[in-house]
């Protein structure tokens, strides 16, 4: 027999399919630096890219030992199509579970508006839009003004307020549309802005 070292790709896939170990070593051998090189350059991170060079070859070794490698004379570019493969799974299911580094360097996950303190502008800008919804239902017929205090004030339900108020559930959402958009009217009219 050859010296491995001159055999082709095809030659000692067909070697280790038929139980000889030291061929699979050959093609680890020969690929690993170009495999691994690849894998750190695109992922930037020592111990990721070992885990997934890793990957890459017992996936190799899994689809060669199922007989469902077929890429004769390019395993090298069969090879790197699987740590690719691999490295956007990753990506792609980091994304999914939208988990973030608090060490990455590039954000900051608790430099967020909603984790900070509010400001006394944010408390001067809500008390001014409490006041402004205040005005804006005071200026609502006592039926409206009553659906939309139980129903955001009180919390109920629209069948709740038509047994409260007695009437049906559609002359209580009624009240209300005609309450909301009444007090759209107002607003626009007295150009009272209540969002940031």
């Amino acid at each position: 027999m050859k010296n491995l070292k001159d055999e082709s790709d095809e030659r000692l896939i067909s070697l280790y399919v038929d139980g000889c170990n030291a061929a699979f070593d050959e093609l680890l051998d020969r690929y690993k630096q170009s495999v691994y090189s690849y894998i750190r350059y695109t992922v930037k991170d020592d111990g990721f890219a070992d885990d997934i060079f890793q990957e890459t070859f017992i996936k190799a070794i899994t689809t060669i030992k199922q007989g469902r490698y077929y890429e004769n004379g390019k395993f090298l570019a069969w090879i790197m199509r699987i740590a690719h493969n691999l490295i956007v799974d990753h990506y792609r299911q980091e994304k999914l579970e939208n988990v973030q580094s608090a060490d990455s360097e590039d954000s900051d996950i608790y430099n967020r508006k909603e984790y900070s303190a509010a400001t006394i502008e944010d408390e001067l800008i809500q008390h001014q839009t409490r006041l402004d919804v205040k005005r804006l239902i005071s200026s609502l017929p006592l039926s409206q003004r009553e659906v939309i205090f139980m129903r955001y004030y009180q919390n109920m339900s629209y069948k709740e307020i038509a047994e409260a108020t007695k009437v049906s559930i559609n002359t209580a959402l009624g009240r209300m549309r005609y309450a909301l958009m009444n007090m759209r009217r107002y607003a626009d009219e007295k150009r009272i802005i209540l969002s940031m």
